[in-house]
């Protein structure tokens, strides 16, 4: 088998703070900030227009969604989504970094990686760190809204990179995939709630391991090496040989488990979109797993 040349999934704040000050942004390298946080505690976008990275545009996961959806977040259509990227200036020939500033020093910036890459685009990187990093360092900041030159780009769904609740739940029985969620254990377990849900218990998709999303990350808001990682998948016997869902609770989280795995140099791991909210909703209830609520949630 020929081995698949990967694009570098991270770049640096360094890498990043050197583009900006020589003037590369532009038609061949955009920047966006992909901030979202729980109702009630921080506002993405007001932040973003307080201050971001000079030339990044906002990239607002609540417009970029399938609105019609009764599921959390789901892809918009392929039309959509190149609609939407076009309109912040990224072409099919862009590099796309993507950032947020949560303080965990990454939450949904790979969430966006994984968007480009399920519809086609081989040239996104996530900012390793973050804007908490970027700050951090004293890099510049700005709260001039950047305004691109509206592009062109073609949206091709990789259908290979996502999962549908009917496959997820056929997989229950071939078990040609395994299974990762990423939610903080207790949520998994069931023994925790799901943050600001209503009607939405916790527990997991049966068959599914655990490898909460934060582990992945240092103290410092980093991604770990590939071989911490890849220490990480071993210990929870997860073998990155074979085909690997993973899920969290509206596709979002389970993103950073492609990212880890894809720095451990597998770029195949597909994302169920739905993830527990729509399992939740959908799935018989033997296939939900839960230790809260007394077994099955």
């Amino acid at each position: 088998m020929v081995q698949q040349v990967l694009y570098r999934a991270l770049v640096s704040t360094k890498w990043l703070a050197e583009s900006v000050r020589a003037g590369k942004l532009g038609p061949g390298l955009r920047v966006l900030d992909a901030s979202w946080y729980s109702p009630g505690t921080r506002e993405a976008r007001k932040e973003y227009l307080e201050r971001h990275v000079p030339g990044a545009s906002f990239f607002d996961i609540e417009e970029c969604r399938d609105k019609a959806s009764p599921y959390e977040v789901m892809l918009p259509s392929e039309a959509g989504f190149a609609d939407y990227v076009g309109s912040l200036g990224i072409s099919n020939d862009t590099h796309v970094v993507v950032y947020d500033g949560d303080d965990l020093g990454s939450f949904y910036a790979p969430r966006v990686w994984w968007m480009f890459r399920v519809f086609g685009h081989r040239t996104v990187s996530v900012l390793n760190g973050g804007f908490r990093n970027w700050l951090k360092e004293g890099h510049p900041v700005t709260s001039e809204p950047s305004r691109p030159e509206p592009a062109i780009f073609k949206a091709t769904l990789n259908r290979s990179l996502l999962k549908t609740y009917e496959q997820v739940l056929e997989n229950l029985e071939s078990k040609r995939f395994q299974l990762v969620d990423s939610r903080a254990q207790g949520r998994y377990l069931g023994t925790q709630p799901e943050p600001d849900a209503v009607g939405l218990d916790s527990g997991h998709i049966r068959g599914s391991v655990n490898m909460p999303f934060m582990d992945f990350l240092t103290e410092d808001g980093f991604e770990k090496s590939p071989e911490e990682l890849r220490a990480m998948f071993e210990a929870k016997k997860v073998d990155l040989a074979k085909p690997l869902i993973a899920t969290c609770r509206k596709g979002v989280t389970a993103c950073h488990i492609a990212l880890a795995a894809y720095l451990c140099g597998k770029p195949d791991v597909a994302i169920y979109d739905g993830s527990w909210f729509e399992w939740f909703h959908r799935a018989p209830p033997e296939t939900r797993v839960s230790q809260g609520k007394g077994g099955k949630s």
